[in-house]
């Protein structure tokens, strides 16, 4: 297998918000970066599909909100699973972080008086969500690439990281598949920033691009990472039920945010049973509960949905502040201004990942963490607009601590390592009995079954039983001899990084007796007191952090 050799001095893999805002910083701070892409540069993570908004603190719009009422509403959405001191630096620097924005050339919305336009977001007791129409992540991401063009920042498109380079506990580089020749990348860098965002594709419905198998959680753990509240996976309340092609699809919240009402197939508002103040703005973990909870009880549609409507309000108003929203269902013959559309709940966010200090500094040296990668943040559920701020917030933290990182230490080597990845890699390509991709509907169909929404510890150690005889199975992959976009190859290193981590996750549901925030047990509803405590996963050992 041949191996090119890059060197720079911080390598950050993912080019969405997160990646992108460290990149800045290290640029700030006079040193060169390299943003590797698994697939195309700024198009292949989630930040630009992301729709609502941004939460900040401004009080342009409710003059009573503060930073102790975003931190409060952040913990309690986040059942108080939230690292705090972390909640504490996103909320007080979000703010900042988005006039960072704004001096890049991204736009908000505002009001006539000129001041930012702040709207209601669910889980939120003032309006403080800043957006841009309903494509808030793609203003941003516009301006962040327009930042990074003009800083001529390098970036490579379509190489897949396959491993951390390390020496002893330092992180000194990563491995990565170059798509369009099957050649392997030695990339050898004094810091190494991860922010390749979640893993949605671990389940069949989901809103996520269809990279997001959950690499960065993998190669992480592999290297001796630890990982934090991995059970902890938001299903976001609405994407689109029909037509196939489009289910997950994210129906961004700002739908519900300007007024839409949930109504399942009699007609009724269901919303007030579950959460009579909050309505259709309550806590995702709650309305997506909700939504499964009329569906499955028989009230749903018959493409196993809900209704969302928003008919009763102006074409005018609607057209103005969800023309993503009008254009997505105008493309499958939908008219959201007369009729209601059907949604149910699909895969978002992962709350837990890799474990990060203040510093965004992980267990490992030299290797840092930004954006949906990591855990901690968000606690047991994400509110809606926190996940944009936080790609800012830490992705700004981890560029400079990457950069003071570069200044005591030099580029080093492991050679033994990245040949014994390539031999790895290659021994992939040979016959088998099943394809990696019908093993990826495999996985991802176990996943939605036994390990979704609702969970309980029969149906969770049935998944750990088939997980387990799955890794067996790797072995069986069938993967071709091509050179060209091989993608074969990639589906099986996607694989066998999908079994470890749901292998990850699933031990961590077992382990959370109760229900707390996303994770939710029929066998344990109650949350409890003594729960009150993060599952760190390390490959060594298990501990846990008391919150």
């Amino acid at each position: 297998m041949e191996i090119k050799t890059i060197s720079t001095d911080v390598l950050i893999i993912g080019s969405g918000g997160a990646g992108s805002r460290a990149a800045i910083e290290v640029d700030n701070n006079g040193l060169n970066s390299i943003i590797v892409s698994k697939g195309l540069s700024f198009r292949s993570g989630c930040t630009g599909m992301a729709e609502g908004g941004y939460n900040a603190v401004f009080k342009t719009v409710d003059k009573d909100d503060s930073i102790e009422a975003h931190i409060k509403d952040t913990l309690k959405g986040g059942s108080f699973l939230n690292d705090k001191r972390l909640v504490d630096i996103l909320i007080n620097e979000s703010p900042k972080r988005l006039i960072d924005l704004e001096n890049y050339g991204a736009l908000f919305d505002r009001q006539e008086s000129g001041e930012i336009d702040q709207r209601p977001f669910g889980g939120q007791t003032y309006r403080r969500t800043c957006y841009q129409g309903d494509r808030t992540g793609a203003e941003l991401l516009n301006a962040l690439k327009e930042e990074i063009i003009k800083r001529d920042i390098e970036c490579i498109e379509e190489v897949m990281i396959t491993s951390l380079v390390t020496d002893e506990n330092q992180v000194i580089g990563a491995t990565g598949l170059d798509l369009k020749d099957s050649s392997l990348i030695y990339f050898k860098a004094k810091a190494v920033i991860l922010a390749s965002g979640g893993a949605g594709q671990l389940y069949p419905v989901t809103s996520n691009t269809f990279q997001k198998n959950g690499d960065g959680f993998a190669i992480a753990y592999r290297a001796g990472a630890n990982l934090i509240d991995m059970e902890q996976i938001q299903f976001h309340p609405t994407g689109m039920v029909t037509p196939e092609s489009k289910k997950g699809v994210l129906v961004t919240e700002a739908v519900r945010a300007e007024g839409g009402k949930l109504i399942n197939k009699d007609g009724e508002r269901f919303m007030s049973k579950y959460a009579p103040e909050k309505m259709e703005l309550a806590t995702r973990d709650v309305v997506a509960r909700s939504i499964y909870q009329e569906i499955i009880e028989g009230r749903g549609t018959e493409n196993n949905g809900v209704y969302l409507d928003i008919s009763h309000l102006d074409d005018d108003y609607i057209d103005e502040k969800l023309e993503t929203m009008v254009l997505q269902f105008e493309n499958v013959g939908a008219d959201i201004k007369n009729e209601p559309i059907e949604v149910a709940p699909t895969a978002h966010h992962f709350m837990g990942g890799l474990k990060i200090n203040t510093d965004a500094s992980t267990s490992l040296k030299n290797l840092f963490g930004a954006g949906e990668v990591c855990g901690g943040v968000h606690g047991a559920n994400r509110l809606g607009g926190n996940a944009l701020a936080d790609t800012q917030v830490f992705g700004k933290i981890a560029g400079e601590s990457a950069s003071e990182c570069c200044g005591r230490t030099e580029l080093k080597s492991n050679e033994k390592q990245v040949e014994k990845e390539a031999l790895r890699i290659e021994s992939l390509i040979k016959k088998g009995t099943i394809k990696p991709n019908k093993f990826k509907e495999n996985i991802k169909k176990l996943m939605w079954e036994k390990v979704a929404i609702v969970r309980d510890e029969k149906s969770l150690n049935e998944a750990l039983k088939i997980l387990q005889e799955m890794q067996d199975e790797l072995n069986n992959l069938d993967v071709n001899d091509k050179k060209q976009y091989n993608d074969d190859l990639v589906a099986a290193l996607e694989v066998i990084n999908m079994v470890e981590v749901c292998i990850l996750v699933v031990k961590s549901a077992i382990l959370r007796r109760e229900s707390r925030g996303a994770h939710f047990r029929s066998d344990y509803p109650e949350s409890k007191d003594e729960w009150k405590k993060s599952i760190i996963f390390n490959k060594n050992k298990i501990e846990f952090e008391a919150r």
